[in-house]
């Protein structure tokens, strides 16, 4: 009997390193709480500035070997790009391993990069994933003269139950912006006037984000192209959305106190 038990544990204890985590566990081990050590970076290569200049990708969920390909085009630019935001849908079932998988590719990038959750991000356990890995849904950052916004929208992933968007952030961030911040830029996944934003406080969305200083528009991703929109009419605010890593496209964005351009790149 004694021999028997002796060699039932010794079976179990070998077999420990066979058994797996479930796919839902959140306990991600490896470099977490990304958002906010990579604000502090950004906030840093920007001090001074007159000029900032970011890249924009989105989507790019499961295209591993695009989001490389792109992070290896952008990497190659990086004498004139300050940071990188990624608009979400960084998974695709919003599974811990997917953005364990997702994190190395991005790690490559030579510069600091942020991340707005996406609709695919909140699946399962997806939300407490990102939360783990980045940080907060609802941050933001001053690049200078610049203040970068970064908005949860996805407002039907919980059934319109949640403050999403989150009108108390908005407008207590609105109130701690410093006196030498010019100029905004806010970023989402979802955009007003797609079907998983909620429409019935679009126009008072509008009205919060205008209340920021001199907004210059917003980025989104989600509809897997590129495009301009104008969800407020031809005299709103445009909302510029990248297409999809699948397509190794991505956006190069030049902002000053008054002005900006972009850059759609296609490789």
């Amino acid at each position: 009997m004694r021999s028997s038990l002796i060699y039932f544990l010794s079976f179990f204890f070998a077999s420990c390193d066979l058994i797996e985590y479930h796919p839902y566990d959140v306990n991600i081990d490896g470099p977490v709480g990304l958002t906010a050590t990579n604000c502090y970076l950004i906030e840093h290569i920007c001090a001074g500035k007159d000029t900032v200049r970011f890249a924009q990708i989105s989507d790019s969920q499961r295209f591993y070997d695009q989001t490389e390909r792109v992070v290896n085009d952008i990497n190659s630019r990086a004498d004139s790009i300050d940071f990188v935001i990624h608009t979400g849908d960084l998974t695709d079932f919003g599974l811990p391993k997917e953005y364990i998988w997702m994190r190395k590719v991005l790690s490559h990038l030579t510069m600091p990069y942020i991340c707005v959750i996406g609709n695919h991000d909140c699946l399962g356990t997806g939300e407490a994933a990102f939360s783990r890995m980045y940080g907060a849904d609802n941050y933001s950052l001053n690049a200078s003269f610049l203040h970068i916004v970064g908005l949860n929208t996805n407002a039907y992933e919980y059934d319109y139950s949640k403050n999403v968007p989150d009108f108390s952030f908005m407008k207590q961030d609105i109130l701690s912006i410093p006196d030498s911040v010019s100029t905004t830029v806010i970023a989402m996944h979802v955009a007003p006037g797609m079907f998983l934003f909620n429409d019935n406080i679009a126009e008072y969305f509008d009205q919060v984000c205008r209340s920021y200083p001199n907004l210059q528009f917003c980025i989104c991703g989600h509809d897997h192209h590129s495009a301009v929109l104008y969800p407020f009419g031809p005299d709103g605010t445009p909302y510029i959305q990248c297409d999809d890593i699948k397509s190794c496209s991505y956006i190069i964005y030049t902002v000053t106190r008054n002005s900006y351009r972009y850059e759609v790149v296609q490789l």
